[in-house]
């Protein structure tokens, strides 16, 4: 098992689209790894509300929004900015090295 702290390899940023979540897992932890506004997010996978998949979201202004009932998160705090959900989801540190993506599970809010 990964220690919490430890950055993982997650993809290559050459396989990050722009605004198009990736769903990666990290020691059983779903993950969004999102490419957009000239920077690279990982957020917990699951909606705070619905318990859906957000990487199936949309990505706009540096926010997923969730399929399911259209709640909105912000990728830099995890904080939702509308209903229904209310409480946030965690983000979690990215590195870039070269083409590589790393994220640790370590959350940063």
């Amino acid at each position: 098992m990964t220690a919490p702290s430890a950055f993982v390899r997650v993809c290559g940023l050459s396989e990050l689209e722009e605004d198009t979540p990736k769903r990666v897992e990290l020691d059983g932890t779903p993950v969004s790894v999102v490419r957009t506004e000239g920077d690279v997010f990982a957020i917990y996978d699951i909606c705070s509300h619905a318990n859906v998949s957000l990487a199936e979201g949309e990505v706009d202004d540096c926010h997923i929004e969730c399929w399911l009932h259209g709640s909105r998160f912000d990728l830099r705090s995890g904080k939702p900015d509308s209903l229904p959900a209310t409480r946030p989801v965690p983000v979690y540190p990215v590195k870039i090295e070269g083409d590589d993506v790393f994220v640790s599970l370590t959350q940063e809010s």
